[in-house]
């Protein structure tokens, strides 16, 4: 019973947004952003955390700031996830623009595939929808849902233009063969993990436990990997699909040293990103949850 009243929940919260005129959604968007911001003070602590942990030199208001910034921008991506179903090239042209994409053409040109790396950071879900809109279509590693029923809506929406989802549980077989086909993968690689899935490397001065299977697959097959991000530029009023230059990979023939050096490369390359666009990034996630051996816990 409950499973459905979720299902019907999302739905309607989807197909009611979505009626609405794209001004007035990303408004009401915003609206249950500070809601939440307030209504959620354990995830508001969570972000306050993780702020003073990166930037130790920022002031409380500062923090208070940024955090309304990041629900704010949180609204918005509800919104236009409720919105994708009507969006179509010509529609996108007024909101949403490229930068790099030949950064991402010379890569696929290579035929070996491509890995974006990529996190929760602008509007991660209209990111990869926005690039299969505009014809080129990719496969996404997520984690399933703990709802089926909603699982299966939120990916029918992300799939309409010929996205693909590969789940986490049985990513790497998929990973591998996707690049073998040449094909383009984006990977959400900026959340906690546990070893030995995970690896720690710096990330904001800070050792965190991250995948180590992009890292892993990029050396088997020689795919191209490149950092992807849809950050909203405020002085335009307007979305930015960013494709970095290729990250370069470390290849010594010591392979697990490898691995970890090339995760260290791609966490770095995220970072970089979350430091020009920080009002962004997903601060409410226990980032530093996991912690190296004889490490006191980072959050109480």
């Amino acid at each position: 019973m409950r499973e459905k009243l979720e299902y019907w929940f999302v739905w309607l919260l989807v197909r009611g947004l979505g009626l609405l005129p794209r001004p007035l959604a990303r408004r009401v968007g915003a609206g249950i952003g500070r809601v939440a911001y307030v209504a959620l003070p354990r995830l508001r602590r969570v972000g306050e955390r993780n702020l003073t942990l990166a930037w130790p030199e920022m002031t409380a208001a500062e923090r208070i700031r940024l955090l309304r910034e990041l629900y704010r921008s949180l609204g918005w991506l509800l919104a236009e996830f409720c919105l994708m179903r009507r969006y179509t090239p010509d529609s996108t042209q007024k909101f949403i623009r490229y930068e790099g994409l030949e950064n991402y053409l010379a890569a696929r040109e290579e035929g070996r595939g491509v890995l974006i790396i990529t996190g929760h950071l602008g509007a991660w879900e209209l990111s990869s929808f926005y690039h299969s809109l505009m014809g080129y279509p990719m496969s996404m590693v997520i984690r399933r849902l703990d709802n089926a029923r909603v699982d299966r809506f939120v990916n029918s929406i992300r799939c309409l233009h010929g996205n693909r989802v590969l789940h986490k549980d049985d990513f790497a077989r998929g990973l591998i063969a996707a690049m073998r086909r040449g094909e383009s993968v984006g990977i959400l690689m900026d959340t906690n993990m546990t070893p030995p899935q995970g690896v720690f490397v710096p990330f904001f001065g800070r050792p965190a436990c991250t995948a180590s299977g992009l890292a892993r697959v990029a050396q088997k097959t020689g795919a191209a990997v490149l950092p992807g991000f849809l950050l909203w530029e405020e002085t335009e009023k307007k979305y930015v699909l960013h494709f970095g230059e290729r990250v370069e990979l470390a290849n010594t023939g010591d392979a697990e040293a490898d691995a970890v050096t090339n995760t260290a490369r791609f966490t770095a390359a995220i970072e970089s990103y979350i430091r020009k666009y920080p009002s962004q990034w997903l601060w409410v996630h226990r980032r530093w949850k996991t912690r190296p051996e004889g490490e006191p816990p980072v959050y109480s």
